[in-house]
């Protein structure tokens, strides 16, 4: 197979990956904090099924996941989707998952907090809202960056698991043209891509990290 075919679909892959990676992180982020509020809710009914949501999230494979987003709108109610809700389904189900993940990290980070921050901040005339934006969420995304740098650099790796429904992202694009090619050389360029684009990850949530590093 011409190189050049071959990095070009490699490069639509890639694209497709990085188009992943993005959107998850877009979605689930936010996600995270919702559910994270809701887990932390004082109404046992919210609490429950957010900690029931999460226990499922991280207590089955996001490859099964993934199928049960895609195909449970036919199984389940008949619905006829066009190729186009592939993707969609991949951004579903990351976002879903993730945001479990970064809901029980900002928790940790949330409760971590000294009751005396809340406290200091209602005498400074501070409603509920006002102290947890501008008081309390600014030391907590300090405290779990690194958490989250992991689960940044994980889900790097995972976007790999579209394949599981055949969308067509980079780890997909690679196993079909060594297929096809009979050589292993579209892998090699593939887990090539994965090591830069998690360095690249790495090196800027490092930087992150360091700038909110701002008492050292």
């Amino acid at each position: 197979m011409d190189i050049v075919v071959m990095l070009t679909k490699l490069a639509e892959g890639m694209a497709k990956s990085v188009g992943i990676f993005g959107l998850t992180l877009l979605f689930s982020l936010p996600l995270g904090l919702v559910v994270t509020f809701g887990r932390m809710s004082k109404n046992g009914v919210l609490r429950n099924i957010t900690k029931f949501y999460i226990s499922v999230m991280r207590g089955t494979p996001l490859m099964l996941q993934l199928m049960v987003v895609y195909f449970g709108p036919f199984y389940l109610f008949g619905m006829k989707l066009s190729t186009s809700y592939r993707f969609i389904a991949v951004i579903i189900g990351f976002a879903l998952n993730y945001a479990a993940y970064f809901a029980e990290i900002y928790r940790s980070g949330i409760e971590s907090m000294p009751t005396g921050q809340y406290e200091a901040a209602r005498l400074l005339g501070y409603s509920r809202v006002q102290c947890f934006f501008v008081i309390i969420l600014p030391q907590v995304i300090k405290r779990i960056l690194p958490s989250v740098t992991n689960e940044v650099i994980t889900l790097v790796k995972d976007t790999s698991l579209a394949f599981a429904i055949s969308e067509m992202e980079m780890f997909n694009v690679a196993k079909g043209l060594a297929a096809a090619s009979t050589s292993m050389v579209p892998l090699v360029i593939a887990g090539v891509f994965y090591y830069i684009f998690n360095f690249l990850v790495a090196f800027v949530m490092e930087f992150i990290e360091k700038k909110l590093n701002y008492y050292r």
